[in-house]
């Protein structure tokens, strides 16, 4: 069931937050295919937003005319007969087909208005459409004098058939530090499945949209009936985001975004956070014991040299020489020493002669008392 015009205009009106010159039926292709599609068209500052039909809400392609060098018109006018323009654009060529030559100007005086910023000359229009057209340009003027400035996005958001030159680190840094902590680089089916199989690490995961420049949310949300995962769409715009709910929400930050559904669901999400790992026991192995490996190849022990040494033949140069009587080396008397002839063993006698272990008398000359015959 589609949803009434006046609710898919308004809708139109918040997701884009652009405002609208100019909208009709139109036919669009690159000039390297061979078929023209079918869509709904709406200028909206300047970038023409395509819809599958009129009765589309959100839109499936855009095209930046900020960058149109040429808009030219590939068969001569002709009133009845459908209008073909080429528009050369920054990287690549497309064709616009409208069903008739009015509605071809129409939508040629439109284009090059908003991005020229002055009424083209030699406008085949009523002077009713040259009055909606002055109202344009004023319009878009006060837009742009009045535009904000864009807020970061990461740069692997950016539209894959762009070719701009990396941007530094510094500003890598600023937009990654910009992205909520439950960012992640996934699919719509990788998140469903990392929710269903972690729901203690978080239950709400926001990751980067099918669209450029857009996110999404993918929820895990417990019902009486058991969990449900749900997906919304997050559009950037010029002021911030836009939650496409049945009454859109424009929020200024990303984290606005995440805020708003933990308000509504009462705070029962919670951020999806990756587990980390932690240690628990320190193990320190001991230190390594000397292994002696043995060779089956015998070692050389090398000789030690050792020179040979001096023999001296005469004893008397081995001796050290005398010293010297230092001065202050004192003698001691003769008196004072102790009486060396008292020092005698028990067994000498006063006359010279002492007594051996056996009892005999012997006399210092090593013979016994005895006396020979002979004598």
């Amino acid at each position: 069931m589609s949803l009434p015009a006046r609710i898919v205009h308004k809708r139109r009106a918040t997701i884009t937050d652009l405002p609208l010159y100019y909208s009709g039926h139109l036919l669009k292709k690159l000039t390297k295919e061979k078929d023209f599609k079918k869509y709904y068209g709406e200028l909206r500052g300047s970038t023409l937003f395509l819809y599958k039909d009129d009765t589309q809400d959100t839109y499936t392609e855009t095209l930046d005319l900020e960058g149109l060098k040429s808009m030219e018109l590939d068969s001569p006018y002709q009133r009845k007969e459908p209008t073909i323009f080429t528009l050369t654009l920054h990287k690549e060529e497309v064709q616009l087909k409208m069903e008739n030559a009015d509605t071809g100007e129409e939508w040629r005086g439109y284009i090059l208005t908003v991005v020229k910023k002055e009424i083209p000359s030699k406008m085949q229009l009523l002077p009713g459409q040259m009055l909606l057209l002055q109202d344009a340009l004023d319009q878009e003027r006060r837009r742009i004098r009045a535009r904000p400035a864009l807020p970061p996005r990461p740069p692997f958001l950016l539209s894959a058939s762009s070719s701009s030159p990396t941007p530094p680190k510094d500003e890598l840094d600023h937009c990654a530090s910009a992205l909520p902590a439950c960012f992640l680089s996934v699919t719509r089916q990788e998140a469903e499945r990392m929710l269903e199989e972690n729901p203690e690490c978080g239950s709400i995961i926001l990751r980067p949209s099918t669209l450029a420049k857009n996110y999404a949310l993918t929820l895990r949300l417990l019902t009486p009936s058991g969990p449900v995962m749900k997906n919304f769409r997050v559009t950037a715009i010029n002021s911030g985001f836009v939650i496409e709910l049945d009454t859109p929400v424009t929020v200024s930050s990303l984290d606005d975004v995440l805020q708003y559904f933990f308000e509504k669901t009462e705070y029962r999400l919670h951020p999806y956070m990756e587990s980390q790992l932690y240690d628990t026991c320190i193990n320190v192995s001991p230190a390594p014991k000397c292994i002696s490996v043995t060779s089956t190849t015998p070692k050389i022990v090398p000789k030690a040299q050792v020179a040979p040494m001096l023999r001296s033949q005469n004893k008397a140069e081995l001796l050290p020489p005398p010293t010297k009587q230092e001065e202050d080396e004192y003698l001691v008397p003769e008196d004072q020493c102790p009486d060396v002839h008292n020092l005698k063993p028990d067994g000498w006698r006063a006359s010279g002669s002492f007594k051996d272990t056996e009892g005999k008398l012997l006399h210092r000359n090593g013979h016994d008392g005895s006396h020979n015959k002979d004598e």
